[in-house]
């Protein structure tokens, strides 16, 4: 079955999104077309250009040193040397048209004041843009514009895949509400987990509180203004309580839960007849 896959923004609960890309694949869902705001377009890109698996096995086996590497005074991320680790496990530039999956990502632009899909030209300027949150990291430079963050005017981009030819769509919500979910994280990772935790809360959370709160609000408000737009067939809901935006240091376990989330959508799908699955093939149900 081939789908259009939708990636929200939400900074670092974006690594959810790895483990809902290879839930979905394991599943037999064939992903054709991505389209990504912030972190979404990051993860989207990568996962369009090949190079997801090698970004995963990084993110995961970073310690609290290999972190501290990428943080710039007084202790802020560096977009411009996370974008450059991006492109040496990438290894190569790549021009989003002539990726293997259409890709769109979703940036704002600042000189028109207006939401931009960039869907051709160098692919890793492109997610740098979509995710250039202000207040955070730079914004980008280009074509004589001035681009940051797509999640400033819109957080799930389901426009860009609407004309696709495609069984389904597909889209995470990074921003879904609030809610406990039962799943258990293999003991690595909790103990991974549990090691940096407290140093990151040390540096990170007392000093950046007022940036967050305005960052999160600013993100909640857009998206519950934009969501009635459009809506995908299937909505992988992740709980904003699963993590803040800048808790970079829980790639693995966010992993997991995405996994776990991709289990219990596509479950209810199959519930409702969005989907069904005959001679071992998933396809397209009767209700769509």
């Amino acid at each position: 079955m081939k789908v259009s896959l939708v990636l929200g923004g939400g900074g670092a609960r974006g690594y959810a999104h790895i483990g809902i890309i290879e839930e979905l694949k394991n599943e037999g869902f064939e992903i054709v077309s991505i389209a990504g705001t912030s972190m979404g377009s990051v993860i989207g890109g990568l996962e369009a250009s090949g190079s997801l698996d090698k970004y995963k096995k990084w993110v995961t086996s970073l310690d609290f040193l290999d972190i501290f590497k990428f943080l710039k005074s007084p202790f802020k991320l560096d977009g411009s040397k996370i974008f450059e680790k991006v492109k040496e496990l990438v290894g190569k530039d790549f021009n989003i048209e002539d990726l293997p999956i259409k890709f769109t990502a979703v940036a704002t632009d600042l000189t028109k004041n207006r939401e931009i899909w960039l869907q051709r030209g160098n692919l890793f300027k492109a997610m740098q843009a979509s995710s250039a949150i202000p207040g955070v990291f730079d914004p980008v430079v280009l074509n004589r514009r001035i681009l940051v963050d797509g999640g400033v005017l819109n957080l799930l981009p389901i426009a860009p895949v609407m004309s696709d030819m495609t069984d389904l769509i597909i889209a995470v919500d990074l921003y879904a509400p609030e809610r406990e979910i039962d799943f258990k994280p293999s003991k690595d990772t909790v103990k991974m987990q549990n090691i940096l935790e407290d140093i990151w809360s040390r540096l990170f959370k007392e000093k950046e509180t007022p940036v967050n709160k305005s960052i999160d609000l600013m993100m909640d408000v857009i998206y519950r203004y934009r969501k009635a737009e459009y809506v995908a067939d299937i909505e992988i809901d992740v709980p904003r309580n699963i993590a803040e935006w800048y808790d970079f240091h829980k790639a693995p376990i966010l992993i997991e839960a995405g996994k776990f989330l991709a289990k219990e959508a596509i479950k209810k799908a199959k519930k409702k007849g969005i989907i069904k699955v005959e001679k071992g093939k998933i396809k397209k149900g009767d209700v769509v």
